[in-house]
């Protein structure tokens, strides 16, 4: 008897960054059509509190798997291996289907279910995105596993269309990408007893892998150090090869959980994000459903979330940015108004538009077997 609708789906993902806030809140999401989750991590192993975050998760079992990931692993065959396993423990757990956070762990080898290839993001995009040209060597041959992945899965997502054209601009236009902008619930009531009004807020706040220079934290760095208000950064310093990104006055407030990072939200007045590549942006989102003007750089995914609803400026102009967060952090009827627009528009990306997107797609694929033949 063909299954209609999935009932248990393996779920792959990363602890170091949007990955596995993505993850979880669409677990959260799945839950309530009684989905079990398998939540498979690759690379280094979540935190104490995201772990406990996992079990708080209805229906959600964690896999640590010390696979590698795709950007860090040294070669092609560690990739291949990490991807034969994943296949192996989709048929373990007796999984519907499978979503990959990127392509090039699709592989080569046969899957037992049908494969959702969600991408994040890349390196082929990344490498464009802050530099053009020639792709390095190191680079190019896990560019070629996202191509090859895309080339085998049975869906794939991109979570918003500046996206899905970057990713055609690299990797050809032959695939067919479904755009589903990521949702999230929105985490008013962590702070619901310390809610402060817009006069008590001060500084600025930003948030993401502080050492990817994707996020491109030197220009708020830059910045910190031209304003007598606050301005700070939560996230990782270090990446797991080592990078690290030194700040000395823009200040930096670690990885913080979801209440920490709702409390930090909630007390600044102002959100920036300066990144250079981004595909989504999701402590943007979180930042717009906490009701924070938004500063944001001026590139396409921004545009296409944003526009009429934030402050654009190029992500290379330190002078623009000073007197831009200068000059908002002084007019707090400017703050309302921007806060309230941003706040409007988040109302477009909910977990549950998300949940229901990526629901029909499973089913749709479960419904068709497409399942993923050996190369």
């Amino acid at each position: 008897m063909t299954v209609a609708s999935p009932r248990r789906i393996l779920l792959t993902t990363d602890a170091l960054g949007g990955a596995w806030n993505y993850s979880l809140g669409l677990a959260r999401s799945l839950a309530r059509r009684r989905v079990m989750v398998d939540l498979a991590v690759l690379g280094p192993a979540p935190s104490p509190a995201q772990s406990e975050a996992a079990t708080q998760v209805t229906g959600l079992a964690l896999h640590v798997t010390d696979l590698p990931l795709d950007w860090t692993a040294p070669n092609v065959a560690t990739v291949a291996r990490a991807s034969a396993a994943l296949a192996e423990l989709a048929q373990a757990v007796n999984a519907d289907t499978a979503q990959l956070h990127t392509p090039a762990l699709v592989g080569h080898g046969e899957w037992p279910v049908p494969v959702v290839a969600v991408v994040h993001a890349c390196v082929g995009t990344w490498w464009a995105a802050l530099h053009g040209g020639p792709i390095p060597p190191d680079l190019a041959w896990r560019a070629g596993l996202v191509a090859a992945g895309l080339r085998r899965a049975g869906a794939i997502v991109a979570p918003s269309q500046a996206f899905a054209d970057a990713l055609h601009k690299v990797y050809g236009d032959s695939h067919m990408i479904t755009v589903v902008h990521t949702g999230r619930m929105p985490a008013g009531q962590l702070v619901r007893d310390h809610h402060l009004p817009q006069p008590e807020r001060h500084g600025v706040l930003a948030a993401g892998r502080l050492w990817d220079p994707a996020k491109n934290m030197a220009l708020l760095e830059d910045v910190a150090g031209r304003l007598d208000f606050s301005l700070r950064a939560a996230g990782p310093l270090t990446g797991p090869g080592g990078e690290i990104v030194p700040l000395h006055h823009l200040r930096p407030l670690g990885v913080l959980d979801d209440r920490a990072m709702a409390l930090a939200m909630d007390e600044a007045r102002i959100f920036a994000s300066p990144a250079r590549y981004e595909p989504f942006g999701l402590s943007v989102l979180e930042a717009a459903q906490a009701g924070l003007p938004l500063v944001l750089s001026d590139i396409p995914t921004f545009r296409e979330l944003w526009d009429g609803a934030a402050i654009f400026l190029l992500p290379t102009d330190t002078v623009a940015w000073t007197e831009a967060l200068r000059d908002l952090h002084d007019d707090l009827k400017l703050c309302r108004q921007l806060g309230r627009k941003a706040r409007t528009r988040a109302n477009l990306y909910g977990a549950e538009r998300q949940e229901r997107a990526m629901w029909d797609l499973h089913s749709a694929l479960l419904a068709e077997s497409r399942r993923v033949p050996a190369a």
